[in-house]
């Protein structure tokens, strides 16, 4: 089945409940700030959590810098409840390896 668009009002709604994430268009956005091979291990524990969930971010390491890109792409790259969900995913995981919020 494939995950439906958010409405404009519902992307809103979901924003506001995951501080420190930011719309970019169809997609949303998030950087965390760690020692190069913390970003590393982050990205190993996000990626065996979206092959868990079936859903997938981009991940993009830079130095002492992690950024997670969401967007649902069997749904026209757009925003869907599957994103949210692993967004506060990610957050936890990245709490828990102690990433600063950039």
């Amino acid at each position: 089945m494939t995950p439906q668009p958010l409405s404009e009002e519902q992307i809103v709604a979901h924003l506001a409940e995951l501080p420190g994430w930011e719309r970019e268009g169809q997609a949303m956005a998030r950087t965390f700030k760690h020692a190069y091979h913390e970003c590393v291990h982050l990205a190993m524990y996000v990626a065996a959590k979206a092959r868990e969930v079936g859903h997938h971010p981009d991940i993009h390491i830079t130095w002492q810098r992690i950024r997670f890109v969401i967007t649902t792409h069997d749904a026209g790259n757009r925003l869907t409840a599957k994103d949210f969900e692993l967004a506060r995913h990610i957050d936890v995981i990245a709490a828990g390896h102690g990433a600063e919020t950039v």
